[in-house]
C-alpha cells in the first residue's frame, strides 16, 4: 500500500510540474476541468484531462 501512495504522490508532483507545459497543449482547459481561486491560490482539478491522459496511456500500452 505504501508503494501505491508513493506512486500517486510522485505522479501528482510530475503532473503539477508539467502543468504549465501541458496547458499550452490544451490539457487542463477541457470541459470538465474545474478551476477556482481559494484564499488567493488558483486550484485546478483536471478531471477530464486525467481521463483523457489515462485513456491515451492505456491505448499506447495495449499497442506495445
Amino acid at each position: 500500500m505504501i508503494r501505491w501512495i508513493l506512486t500517486i504522490f510522485i505522479g501528482l508532483i510530475v503532473f503539477s510540474a508539467a502543468l504549465p507545459w501541458l496547458e499550452k497543449l490544451g490539457i487542463g482547459r477541457l470541459p470538465g476541468d474545474i478551476r477556482f481561486t481559494l484564499f488567493g491560490r488558483k486550484i485546478l482539478l483536471p478531471f477530464a484531462s486525467t481521463i483523457l491522459l489515462s485513456l491515451t496511456v492505456m491505448a499506447v500500452a495495449r499497442l506495445v
